[in-house]
């Protein structure tokens, strides 16, 4: 994602002076109030004394938004590529401050409480994230459906899938040093750049601290950019993907656990549970049930080897003990093995046709039918391991 900066501002600071702090304010036609949060983060600087700068990363914008950010002295740079991610990395590449903080430039959040962002950096903190929820919401400032049920679930998923405790994961309001900027990484381009950068920064071992954050109501005269459907499921999105343990794995082991136990239990015939007959047709349901789960589960450690560039695996979790207890030789050793009990009870009910020269064989068709779960099973790890092998190898 590459910006191309205007060599016709410079923020107020010469090239060879030591900026402190950087606000990096994203911008699509935000003519109205950008003068207004650029005067607030300048004056903040001030209130300081710091040498500061503010950065406008433009995303297209066809009011007068660039005018107005020059006209203030802020240094202005092009995101040709669209997404709210995008304008911010564009932004903070361009930043020369120790502490970049970002924020919209729609006037909802108060630029004027900068320093208390820059100051808990200072206490050690490599990520500072504001919490609307504790800051206060002024009365039209987050709609209703965002409130009560898109942040707060959200963000609740997020703690429970990656264990960092932050309540409001989605706040525009953040401060973080450069450096931990450069370990976080970030690669998305649209809103759910602000999911990513915590889920990052959790997994570099940052630190990370939140501090109350007052949200005032924009002051826009257009509908925002955002849309509540579309970013919402783009943060879930990101989050299933990055988290295969709650994607893959849970569901996966429930899914195998619950069919090979119902077919273990139907193995022999129909059976009556407080007077409820479960005969074949549930049997089929439960063969079903374990194939898809030893499947999700499968995916689960191939996923993780997949992200292990970007999450490397840990020596002692439940991952890092498979993927070295696992070879290919023992994979298909398990597998083949699956495969030839199989065959052999199969074998044993063809031998029964046999005997009964070809006549009915109804008490055998849970038997045939549990034998062919459990060969599917076994082909399944075989081809499984040859590709789990061959992503390891990669690796």
């Amino acid at each position: 994602m590459s910006a191309m900066p205007d060599s016709d501002a410079d923020g107020g600071a010469k090239p060879n002076m030591h900026i402190e702090v950087s606000a990096v304010m994203p911008c699509l036609n935000e003519e109205r109030t950008l003068g207004a949060c650029i005067q607030k983060a300048q004056q903040a600087f001030v209130t300081m004394g710091v040498l500061g700068e503010v950065v406008v990363a433009d995303n297209g914008s066809t009011d007068g938004s660039v005018g107005v950010a020059k006209s203030f002295g802020a240094n202005v740079v092009y995101q040709p590529v669209k997404g709210y991610g995008a304008a911010l990395v564009a932004g903070i590449e361009a930043a020369r401050g120790r502490v970049v903080v970002i924020a919209d430039a729609d006037d909802s959040y108060d630029w004027e409480a900068l320093p208390d962002f820059v100051n808990k950096i200072d206490e050690g903190f490599d990520l500072v994230m504001g919490n609307r929820f504790k800051g206060g919401i002024a009365p039209g400032a987050m709609p209703p459906l965002h409130r009560y049920l898109g942040n707060p679930v959200l963000s609740t998923l997020a703690r429970v899938m990656y264990r960092i405790p932050i309540g409001d994961f989605h706040c525009g309001m953040r401060s973080f040093t450069r450096e931990a900027f450069a370990r976080m990484q970030p690669r998305t381009t649209g809103m759910e750049f602000a999911t990513e950068m915590v889920v990052n920064a959790g997994h570099s071992g940052l630190r990370i601290a939140e501090i109350p954050t007052r949200l005032f109501p924009d002051g826009r005269d257009r509908p925002p950019h955002l849309r509540s459907f579309r970013d919402g499921w783009r943060h879930l999105r990101f989050m299933l993907t990055y988290a295969p343990d709650w994607l893959f794995l849970v569901p996966g082991l429930l899914f195998a656990a619950l069919g090979l136990l119902g077919v273990l239990a139907l193995a022999r015939g129909p059976i009556a549970l407080n007077g409820f007959s479960m005969g074949i047709h549930f049997l089929a349901l439960f063969s079903m049930i374990s194939l898809l789960g030893s499947n999700i589960a499968g995916f689960w450690l191939l996923s993780k080897l997949i992200n292990a560039p970007r999450v490397p695996l840990e020596e002692n979790s439940l991952s890092g003990r498979l993927l070295r207890y696992f070879s290919l030789e023992r994979g298909l050793i398990a597998g083949v093995t699956m495969v030839l009990v199989g065959f052999a009870i199969n074998v044993t009910i063809f031998y029964q046709w046999i005997d009964r020269a070809r006549g009915d064989m109804t008490d055998t068709v849970h038997l045939a039918f549990s034998v062919a779960t459990v060969i599917v099973l076994g082909v399944n790890l075989m081809f499984g391991s040859f590709l789990l092998h061959n992503l390891k190898d990669r690796g």
